[in-house]
């Protein structure tokens, strides 16, 4: 399944943010934020209402972008800097 592998840096710390589509079963989209390999955060969002959708693939990938970057914005304002 797509996904997106990000570097961001900030505060002189380096987060990594993972989002990947868990395909179907979980039919969910999960961000994880990691610092120096651990864990910070991880959310899901979920697609089942989408699902009947000719497009579902380009959905999915849309919302695997929209995650990431929301994420990575969160990063910069400093939303994790207290982890």
């Amino acid at each position: 399944m797509p996904g997106l592998n990000t570097e961001v840096e900030h505060a002189h710390e380096t987060y990594h943010v993972q989002t990947q589509d868990l395909g179907p079963g979980p039919n969910s989209v999960e961000t994880t934020v990691y610092k120096a390999g651990r864990v910070l955060s991880s959310r899901r969002a979920y697609y089942t209402a989408f699902l009947n959708l000719s497009d579902l693939p380009d959905k999915i990938h849309a919302i695997i972008r929209d995650e990431h970057e929301s994420v990575i914005r969160e990063i910069k304002e400093g939303k994790f800097a207290h982890l």
